[in-house]
């Protein structure tokens, strides 16, 4: 119990700061700008780097894995069929089924890892498959649905190789597979840049919070409301039954894979939306409301299975 606390606190000062900074308008109107493109350009990169460079990638093939992939493609095409029956856009149903299935593996799923489950590696799993198949495919999905790829086949499929997340994502995967260790003096300074990844993240997030309309309103409702009910609900529901009725997972592992699908989704959602310049509402409602419904989940999750 302590630790899913412990890390909602942690979300919630830095998240509040960002607000106060907003409305003091310490950084400017572009602040939030500025903050966003730091992190979508070059933070974020680096933290994806330095993660899955020093990875294990024989997690990849463990069962958690499995769960993870199989209850993310659920929900994230329950959301997709649904936005393209209601005619939702590419992009705009792109964040909506990210917010339904990515979740926040990193600034709170470490934490909760550590004193709920007691060993921050067994959110690995799900961290190395949002990072290494999840985050391309999507802003890859993003960057064509905005014509930011035009041309011929060849020049399409480089897309992922122009795009900092994925690029960060997909060298750090080289890395770990070749085996090569990477000196001090080039991971360091790569380190303390990624460093600044979820603060400035967090930051933007509170500054966007401040002087907008409470969330659940608007033409957002809908999908923010099915987002939402796909995260806290049917993401955890679906890996429960794939854990214990497909995999046959007990005890410990059946809490991990339960406890890592219950996690609200994640802040970086929303740099990728302000990015593209799509579903920003969407994705700003989608995490605030998935966060605080997450708490009494995950309380309960801990409680029943653990």
């Amino acid at each position: 119990m302590q630790g899913v606390l412990t890390g909602f606190a942690v979300i919630a000062v830095v998240i509040g700061v960002g607000y106060l900074l907003g409305l003091r308008g310490h950084l400017g109107p572009q602040g939030r700008e500025v903050l966003t493109k730091l992190a979508f350009h070059v933070a974020s990169p680096a933290l994806l780097f330095t993660t899955l460079a020093t990875a294990d990638l024989s997690v990849v093939f463990s069962a958690r894995l499995l769960v993870t992939a199989l209850s993310t493609v659920a929900v994230a095409g329950a959301f997709v069929a649904v936005g393209v029956a209601r005619g939702w856009g590419v992009g705009r149903t792109t964040i909506g089924a990210l917010c339904s299935g990515y979740v926040n593996s990193g600034n709170l799923g470490i934490p909760i890892a550590v004193y709920v489950l007691g060993d921050a590696s067994l959110v690995a799993p799900v961290l190395l498959f949002q990072l290494v198949l999840v985050t391309p495919v999507a802003v890859t999905i993003l960057d064509l649905s905005r014509g930011g790829a035009q041309g011929s086949l060849w020049r399409r499929l480089l897309t992922p190789l122009r795009n900092p997340i994925a690029l960060g994502s997909l060298a750090g995967v080289a890395v770990a597979a070749s085996g090569f260790e990477v000196p001090d003096a080039v991971m360091d300074p790569v380190t303390l840049i990624g460093n600044m990844s979820v603060p400035a993240v967090l930051l933007a997030f509170g500054i966007g919070l401040c002087g907008s309309t409470m969330p659940l309103r608007g033409a957002e409702r809908r999908p923010v409301l099915l987002a939402v009910a796909l995260k806290a609900v049917g993401q955890p529901a679906v890996a429960w039954a794939l854990a214990s009725g497909v995999f046959g997972l007990r005890g410990p592992q059946l809490l991990d894979v339960v406890v890592t699908s219950a996690l609200p989704a994640a802040q970086n959602l929303y740099t990728y939306a302000s990015t593209y310049g799509v579903g920003e509402r969407l994705a700003r409602d989608a995490i605030l409301v998935s966060t605080v419904v997450s708490v009494p989940v995950l309380v309960g999750v801990a409680a029943v299975l653990g």
